[in-house]
């Protein structure tokens, strides 16, 4: 029985946050860049435990029924990534390659956890995976077995988002050809609005 809800939160949470995104994405590209990986994936698995441990508290209900939050968090979201996008497009238009070797200029972290933040708190899509759904599939488990479905969780966020940040880098000779930064930037602009476009319809 234990096993199977802790099972039963493992995949239920690894078959949601794996859908490319823009924080998915973002984690992406610092680990192809090795810039603040560690901490980015810390950041990452962070905010899942506290969102997911949220829903699974019964947080999720509180935020169903609060319309104007909802709305607040999609238009600033609906912003952002439209300006993100341009940012991904123009850099596409650049000919560059990934030059590990060389001196690349390093983002700040402050800069870094700042985007990360903005990607992860103000994407009602966020709220939607880890305490709507997530969350309230463990809210409905029985209060003796939710920390099994917890756990379960929590480990899958931090399997996925260590395998993305740090597994970056066997991409990295792929990504020495200008084509595929190219590639990379496009489909992150197009997935920005997309993301974008889909929160449309959330506001009421």
């Amino acid at each position: 029985m234990f096993l199977d809800v802790f099972l039963k939160g493992f995949i239920v949470t690894i078959s949601l946050i794996v859908a490319i995104g823009a924080q998915n994405a973002y984690i992406l590209k610092l680990g192809l860049l090795k810039q603040h990986v560690g901490k980015a994936v810390l950041f990452c698995i962070l905010s899942d435990i506290l969102l997911i441990s949220s829903g699974v508290l019964g947080l999720g209900f509180f935020i169903k029924d609060n319309q104007i939050l909802i709305n607040s968090i999609a238009i600033f979201g609906i912003i952002f990534l439209c300006y993100y996008s341009f940012l991904s497009f123009k850099s596409a238009l650049k000919n560059e390659s990934l030059k590990i070797d060389d001196e690349v200029k390093t983002n700040p972290l402050k800069q870094v956890l700042t985007l990360l933040f903005v990607f992860t708190y103000l994407n009602p899509h966020t709220y939607l995976d880890t305490i709507l759904l997530i969350g309230g599939i463990g809210a409905n488990i029985e209060d003796n077995l939710k920390l099994y479905f917890l756990l379960g969780s929590l480990l899958a966020s931090s399997f996925w988002f260590s395998t993305l940040g740090f597994g970056a880098r066997f991409l990295i000779p792929l990504f020495k050809k200008p084509i595929t930064w190219k590639i990379l930037d496009i489909s992150i602009g197009l997935f920005m609005l997309f993301i974008a476009y889909s929160l449309i319809d959330i506001i009421k």
